[in-house]
């Protein structure tokens, strides 16, 4: 929807002004217009629309080494966000599946340290 397209493109740019996750993004993202239609893509098939998103969440994830303040300063910011852009019923909504999926990459990436 256009509202996600609008809550995505000033999320992300209020990120890549983050004074940490800033410049995690500036080391990894190349081209942003690709990032911000993967992204759109994997919000669309969250929140249950048509989606080309076929995954590879974790593996582009865990080569970062995020810490668990990553998270906290992502979900944070996401929380902010949505409730700039959404009423309250959909922000929530949109906010509860940030929370288990950053749940779900903090496991993948407690994991994958514990194996090397």
């Amino acid at each position: 929807s256009a509202k996600l397209d609008l809550l995505l493109r000033n999320f992300y740019a209020s990120l890549a002004e983050h004074p940490d996750l800033g410049p995690i993004f500036a080391q990894h993202v190349d081209d942003w217009p690709a990032h911000l239609f993967t992204v759109r893509e994997f919000w669309a098939m969250q929140t249950g629309g048509p989606s080309i998103y076929r995954g590879g969440m974790a593996a582009r994830h865990v080569p970062l080494r995020l810490q668990p303040q990553h998270f906290d300063q992502w979900l944070a910011q996401w929380e902010t966000s949505c409730r700039a852009h959404f009423e309250e019923r959909e922000a929530s909504e949109l906010i509860e599946i940030a929370h288990k999926i950053g749940e779900r990459l903090r496991q993948i990436v407690r994991t994958a340290e514990s194996r090397q």
